[in-house]
C-alpha cells in the first residue's frame, strides 16, 4: 500500500482508531519481547514500572532465576497489558525482597564500576577510560 492510499484510508479513520491500532500494535511488540523473557527465565517473572520523564516509561523485570531485564514504552499502560499479556506480576515498588532476587553478572558489574572509568584493565568498562581528554590523539 502506498503512503497516499494509507493516507486516504486514515483519512475516514477517526484519530482515536488511528491511536489505538498503533498502541496495540506496540503493546503486541513489547508482548512478544516479555513472553521471550519469560520464556528464558521463568514463569516467576516479576517487574515494576516507573516513569522515567519525556522518553516514558521503564518496566524492570526479574526473572524467577534472577536475570535482570527491562522494557521501555511511551505509556505506562502498553507495559501494563503487554506484562499481563506476558504473565509477568507486576509490583507497585521495586523493594528489597524484589531486588535480592537479582543475581548481577559480569555484564551489570562492569555497567556500575563507574561506567569505564578506569578502562578494561582495571576492572572498568570495556570501552576504556572516559575521562576528559581520553579521546585526544597521541602526538
Amino acid at each position: 500500500m502506498t503512503d497516499t492510499a494509507e493516507n486516504a484510508e486514515n483519512a475516514s479513520v477517526p484519530d482515536e482508531v488511528v491511536t489505538d491500532r498503533a498502541t496495540e500494535r506496540r503493546t503486541a511488540r513489547v508482548t512478544r519481547r516479555l513472553r521471550g523473557f519469560v520464556a528464558r527465565h521463568g514463569a516467576g517473572t516479576e517487574g515494576q514500572i516507573s516513569y522515567l520523564g519525556e522518553r516514558g516509561y521503564r518496566l524492570v523485570l526479574v526473572g524467577e532465576d534472577g536475570t535482570l531485564g527491562d522494557q521501555v514504552a511511551p505509556g505506562r499502560d502498553i507495559l501494563a497489558r503487554a506484562a499481563e499479556r506476558a504473565g509477568v506480576t507486576l509490583r507497585d515498588s521495586f523493594d528489597g525482597e524484589l531486588a535480592a532476587r537479582v543475581r548481577t553478572g559480569p555484564y551489570e558489574w562492569s555497567r556500575m564500576a563507574g561506567l569505564g572509568i578506569g578502562g578494561a584493565a582495571e576492572g572498568g568498562g570495556a570501552n576504556g577510560p572516559t575521562t576528559a581528554g581520553s579521546s585526544a590523539k597521541a602526538a
